[in-house]
C-alpha cells in the first residue's frame, strides 16, 4: 500500500503544469478577470485602469443542442427576441467548425442594478399564415427535442442548478426552451419541475428567466468587482398585461392544436448578489467553466491508471529479464563450434536474415505512418498547450483551432517519414508516395466531412460550414500542407536509406505453421485489449462533451492517459511481436501496424454501444451524422496508434538484432 501511495503522489506531480498558473501569479489568455463599478464609481474614479467603465455587462447567447440531436441551431433559428444593432462577434476557426454562433442578446442590464420583469419583447403568430405556423412548428420542436439555450456572461457559461437524487444540485451549463405533456399526461424533461404544467398534449414555453450574478469586490486594488457566477431560473408566465408585464399568472401554454393568434411576452430578471472570497479571483469562482464531478470519480480514474501503470511495468520487466537471457544464450553459442550444440539455435534469431525483408504493400504502409505521425505530434503539441491552460474551455475554439493549424504545418514531418520508410522498403515510385501522403488520408477525411456538413447544409444548422470557410479549409490544405508535404518528402528521399544491422537474404524463409495464438488475426485482436482498457474511462467523458454537449476539461489527467496510451501500445506490440520471431514469422510490419491500429476497432464497438444506451438521438440525418463523424475519429486513431505500435516495434527488432552476433 505505501508503494501504491508513492506512485499516486508521483503521478499527481504530473500535474504541475496545471497550477503553474498560480505559482507564477499571472492569468492565461481567456482566464483574465475583467472589473465592473457602477455608474457613479465610475464616473468618480474615471481615471482608474481597472475598471476602465465596465458599468454594462453583456450577454451573449450561443448555439443551440439537445441531447436527442446531433444538428445544433443558431438562437435566431426559433425566433427568439434579437438584438440586431450589435455586431456578432469575430469567431475562431474551431468555433465554426463546431458549429458555435455567438450572437450579442436583448437582455441588457447594468452592474448592480436590479431589475424586475422587465419586457424584452413580444413575439405574434397568426397560426392561418404559412410563415407563422412553420416557425411555431419549429418552436414546437425544439421543445420536443429539448433544445437547450446557452448563454455566456463574462466568459463564463449561465448555469441553471436543481435538485436531483439524494439531496443534491446538479448545475447544467444550460436551460431548455420548453417542455411537452404528453396525450397521456406524462411530463417530458423540464415539465416535471412544475405541477402547472399539467394540460395534456400541450407545450409550455419558458419566456421568463431570473438571472443572479454573483460578484467579489476585489481588495487591495484599484476600485471594481469581479463577477464569480451567473445562474437563472427559467419560468413560463402567461402575462396578463402585455404593455406592463408583472410576472405572474398561469404558465405559458401551447397547445398543439391551437389555431388562432398567439402572443408569447419574453421577460427576466437581474438580480447582483455578493460574495466574500478569500483566495484568488479563479478559485472564487462559485460555478467555473465546468460540469462538477464528483470526487469519487477522480479517485477511481487515478486508481485505474496506476494499475495500468502497474501492468505495463510488471510487462516490461519480464520483456527485459526474457531478452537478456536469450541475448546472452545466442551470444554463448557463438563460442560453440561442435554441430550437436549448434543444432540448438532457434527463436528469433534463426530470422535474422529476413526481418528486415520488405513487407507488402510497402507503398500504403509508408503513407499510413506519415499521416500518423502528422496525427502523433499535433496530438502531443495540442495536449500539452492544454494541460498548461492555453487551451482551456474559457477559449471556446481554440482547441480545434490549434490542432487544425499544427495539422497543416506538419506537412513536412509526414513526408519525410513516409518517403524514408518507403526507401528503406526498396519503393522507387516516389511521386506517388509523395502524392497519396499529402492526399489519401487527408481526402477521405474530408469527403466524409464534406457528406456530412452536405448534410448539415440541409437541415440548416449552425454547424454547417458556411461555403467560404470550406474554401479556406482547401486553401491551407492545398497550399500549405501540401507543398510542406513535397519538401518533407524531398529530404527524405534524398537521404540516404536506413541501415539494418543484418543482412536480407536473397531466399525467403519458409514460416512454419503456426499456433493459434502466434497467427496474424488472433494476435492483432489481442493486442488492441489493453490499451483501450487505458482510454475508455477519459473515452465516456470526451463523448459527453462531444454529444452530450458537456464540457471537458480534465486536460491534465487526458495528457497522462496520452502519455499511458503510448506506453500500452508499444509494449503490446512489442511483446507480440516478440511471440511472432520467436515462432520464426518475420511478417512484422504490417502486424505492428495492425495490432495497435486495433485500439481503434474497440473504440468504434464502444462508440456504437454509446450511441444504443447512452444517447437518445432520434432521426435518419442525426444518426448519419454521429455514425459519420464517428468514422472520421475511428480513422484518425487508427492511424495515431498503428504508427505507435510500428515505431515501437521497429525500434526493438532494430536493437535485438544490433545486439545478438550474427553470421
Amino acid at each position: 500500500m505505501v508503494v501504491f501511495h508513492r506512485v499516486r503522489v508521483v503521478i499527481l506531480l504530473l500535474f504541475v503544469c496545471g497550477s503553474l498558473r498560480d505559482a507564477l501569479s499571472f492569468y492565461l489568455p481567456g482566464l483574465a478577470p475583467v472589473s465592473f463599478c457602477e455608474k457613479e464609481e465610475s464616473d468618480k474614479n474615471s481615471d482608474v485602469p481597472d475598471c476602465k467603465v465596465n458599468v454594462h455587462i453583456k450577454l451573449f447567447v450561443n448555439r443551440l443542442d439537445s441531447v436527442e440531436s446531433v444538428l445544433p441551431y443558431e438562437y435566431t433559428a426559433f425566433d427568439f427576441c434579437a438584438d440586431q444593432s450589435e455586431k456578432r462577434p469575430s469567431e475562431n476557426l474551431g468555433q465554426v467548425l463546431f458549429g458555435e454562433r455567438i450572437e450579442p442578446s436583448p437582455y441588457k442590464f447594468s452592474f448592480k442594478k436590479n431589475l424586475d420583469c422587465q419586457s424584452v419583447c413580444l413575439k405574434s403568430y397568426n397560426t392561418e399564415k404559412t410563415e407563422d405556423k412553420a416557425k411555431l412548428e419549429f418552436l414546437k420542436k425544439g421543445m420536443l427535442l429539448n433544445y437547450q439555450h446557452h448563454w455566456i456572461v463574462d466568459n463564463m457559461p449561465v448555469t441553471w442548478c436543481y435538485d436531483v437524487e439524494d439531496n443534491q444540485k446538479f448545475c447544467n451549463p444550460g436551460f431548455p426552451i420548453g417542455c411537452y405533456v404528453t396525450d397521456t399526461g406524462r411530463a417530458k424533461d423540464a415539465c416535471v419541475v412544475n405541477a402547472d404544467f399539467n394540460d395534456k398534449d400541450t407545450f409550455y414555453i419558458f419566456n421568463h428567466v431570473d438571472i443572479t450574478i454573483f460578484y467579489h469586490m476585489v481588495e487591495n486594488e484599484a476600485a471594481g468587482a469581479r463577477l464569480v457566477a451567473a445562474k437563472l431560473e427559467p419560468k413560463s408566465y402567461k402575462h396578463t398585461n402585455l404593455e406592463k408585464p408583472d410576472c405572474t399568472g398561469p404558465p405559458m401554454s401551447l397547445g398543439n392544436k391551437f389555431n388562432g393568434d398567439i402572443k408569447i411576452p419574453y421577460t427576466y430578471s437581474v438580480k447582483f448578489v455578493v460574495i466574500s472570497c478569500l483566495v484568488s479571483w479563479d478559485k472564487c469562482l462559485v460555478t467555473p467553466l465546468v460540469v462538477y464531478i464528483h470526487t469519487n470519480l477522480n479517485h477511481f480514474i487515478m486508481n485505474s491508471l496506476v494499475i495500468v501503470l502497474f501492468l505495463s511495468g510488471m510487462v516490461a520487466m519480464i520483456m527485459l529479464r526474457t531478452l537478456h537471457k536469450d541475448i546472452a544464450r545466442y551470444n554463448q553459442m557463438d563460442s560453440v563450434v561442435s554441430s550437436e550444440d549448434a543444432q540448438e539455435e532457434f527463436g528469433w534469431k534463426l530470422v535474422h536474415g529476413d526481418v528486415f525483408r520488405p513487407p507488402r504493400k510497402g507503398m500504403l504502409l509508408s503513407v499510413f505512418l506519415g499521416s500518423g505521425t502528422q496525427i502523433f505530434i499535433m496530438t502531443f503539441v495540442t495536449l500539452f498547450f492544454a494541460c498548461l491552460g492555453f487551451l482551456s474551455p474559457a477559449n471556446r475554439g481554440a482547441l480545434m483551432t490549434c490542432a487544425v493549424v499544427l495539422w497543416v504545418l506538419l506537412g513536412t514531418p509526414a513526408g519525410y517519414v513516409a518517403a524514408r520508410y518507403y526507401k528503406s522498403f526498396g519503393g522507387e515510385k516516389w511521386k506517388t508516395n509523395v502524392l497519396l501522403t499529402a492526399f489519401l488520408c487527408p481526402g477521405v477525411v474530408f469527403a466524409d466531412f464534406f457528406v456530412m456538413n452536405l448534410i448539415l447544409w440541409g437541415e440548416g444548422s449552425s454547424a454547417a460550414m458556411p461555403f467560404g470557410t470550406l474554401v479556406a479549409i482547401l486553401a491551407l490544405w492545398f497550399c500549405i500542407s501540401v507543398p510542406l508535404t513535397f519538401i518533407g518528402a524531398y529530404f527524405g528521399f534524398k537521404k540516404s536509406g536506413i541501415e539494418h544491422p543484418v543482412r536480407t537474404n536473397q531466399i525467403p524463409r519458409q514460416i512454419p505453421e503456426q499456433s493459434f495464438y502466434t497467427k496474424p488475426l488472433p494476435g492483432i485482436v489481442m493486442g488492441g485489449i489493453l490499451p483501450f482498457g487505458c482510454i475508455f474511462i477519459q473515452l465516456f467523458f470526451i463523448l459527453n462533451s462531444i454529444w452530450s454537449h458537456q464540457m471537458y476539461y480534465m486536460f491534465g489527467f487526458l495528457f497522462l492517459v496520452f502519455i499511458i496510451l503510448l506506453i500500452t501500445c508499444s509494449e503490446a506490440t512489442i511483446l507480440l511481436c516478440y511471440f511472432h520471431l520467436c515462432a520464426e514469422d518475420y511478417h512484422w510490419q504490417w502486424r505492428s501496424f495492425l495490432t495497435s491500429g486495433f485500439t481503434a476497432v474497440y473504440f468504434l464497438v464502444y462508440a456504437i454501444h454509446y450511441f444504443f444506451s447512452k444517447l437518445q438521438i432520434s432521426g435518419l440525418a442525426s444518426t448519419i451524422l454521429y455514425f459519420g463523424y464517428t468514422m472520421i475519429m475511428a480513422l484518425i486513431f487508427f492511424l495515431f496508434t498503428g504508427t505507435i505500435g510500428f515505431f515501437a516495434c521497429f525500434w526493438f527488432v532494430t536493437k535485438i538484432y544490433s545486439v545478438v552476433k550474427v553470421d
